[in-house]
């Protein structure tokens, strides 16, 4: 395991293109002008011990000395020890519905926005419990198995987004049957699934959603994001509007919260459903709920002592800055003479 202390650092590395840019100007520049104002074989009698090699390698050693040089910057840690931690929490998988109806706008500034929105300020009020992602619309995409590095989860769902997915439509059955597989103990009583959708399920006639919760095992927290008046879905060019999705006959489609199938889909296995309008009021009522719960002791391992690894850099890119500076733009002669490709006097 390692950290990365000063990452700002690495901006540094911006300059190495601009400086292989700046060695082939600067090559083709001395080039022209050399065939401008003299003929190349007087250029060699003139310059017998000129190479054409060696600023090459000069160069390559600079950019490795920068390189090292960011790195020890940057200053790695490498963890040295790992100790077993005990804590005390519950298991929830977040279920983001991607599919185009979540771009609709009758919730600000769309129900996807609202949703990330939602589940990244329920990350912050969580204390030692575990969180995955799901991603489904059609069918369901695992994103993050379950962890207790917040930071990635975060990172990982403002990734979400409509296009994850070509299939369209909203399975939810499909989402709580992947998040039965992220649970790693079948036995624990502290499994939550939190689905964030419109509930618009496209499949449902074919499916027994109810029964499915209820033979889960698992706390189903729905949110419904949207509204019951409905809303169209707009395609957007450069953030503006340019159109609205129809369907096969050229009618606008408008979108609908289905709050019925979420309520019910969160009754039946001891849940509740929040609107998703305001994002304190679902945040507080969720966390309130995962309060009520039992919560289930689990082992994690982690990394609780790092060492510094950045004088390793420091001391190759000493080295590489020592070998720029000692090696000459002049030919070098005992290498001709070992005359490695037996080439004739």
């Amino acid at each position: 395991m390692y950290q990365l202390e000063e990452t700002f650092y690495f901006y540094i590395l911006f300059i190495i293109p601009f400086m292989i840019v700046g060695f082939i100007l600067l090559s083709s520049w001395k080039k022209n002008i050399q065939k401008k104002y003299i003929s190349e074989n007087l250029l060699k009698v003139l310059s017998p011990d000129r190479s054409t090699f060696k600023p090459k390698i000069k160069l390559f050693f600079l950019i490795l000395f920068l390189l090292f040089s960011t790195i020890a910057l940057v200053n790695p840690k490498v963890g040295t020890e790992l100790k077993t931690v005990k804590r005390e929490g519950v298991d929830i998988v977040f279920a983001l519905d991607v599919s185009k109806s979540m771009l609709a706008e009758d919730i600000a500034p769309n129900r996807l926005e609202k949703a990330k929105r939602i589940v990244s300020e329920l990350i912050n009020t969580l204390n030692n419990d575990r969180v995955g992602i799901i991603a489904y619309a059609a069918s369901a995409l695992p994103i993050l198995p379950i962890t207790d590095d917040y930071s990635t989860a975060k990172t990982f769902l403002q990734s979400l987004n409509t296009e994850m997915l070509s299939s369209q439509g909203t399975a939810i059955a499909e989402s709580i049957n992947l998040a039965k597989k992220f649970f790693d103990n079948e036995d624990q009583t502290n499994k939550v699934l939190c689905i964030l959708s419109d509930g618009e399920d496209h499949e449902i006639e074919n499916q027994n959603i109810i029964q499915l919760a209820q033979q889960s095992g698992i706390t189903i927290i729905t949110v419904g994001l949207g509204s019951q008046k409905g809303s169209p879905i707009p395609i957007k060019e450069k953030n503006i509007v340019k159109s609205y999705k129809k369907d096969e006959n050229r009618d606008v489609v408008i979108t609908k919260l289905n709050k019925d199938l979420l309520s019910s889909i969160s009754s039946s296995s001891n849940g509740i459903y929040v609107d998703g309008s305001n994002t304190e009021i679902v945040v507080e009522s969720i966390f309130e709920r995962l309060k009520e719960m039992d919560k289930k002791e689990f082992e994690s391992k982690q990394y609780v002592a790092y060492k510094d690894q950045f004088q390793w850099f420091i001391g190759f890119a000493i080295l590489f800055l020592c070998l720029e500076l000692f090696i000459f733009e002049k030919k070098t002669y005992w290498v001709k003479k070992l005359n490695l490709f037996n080439e004739k006097s």
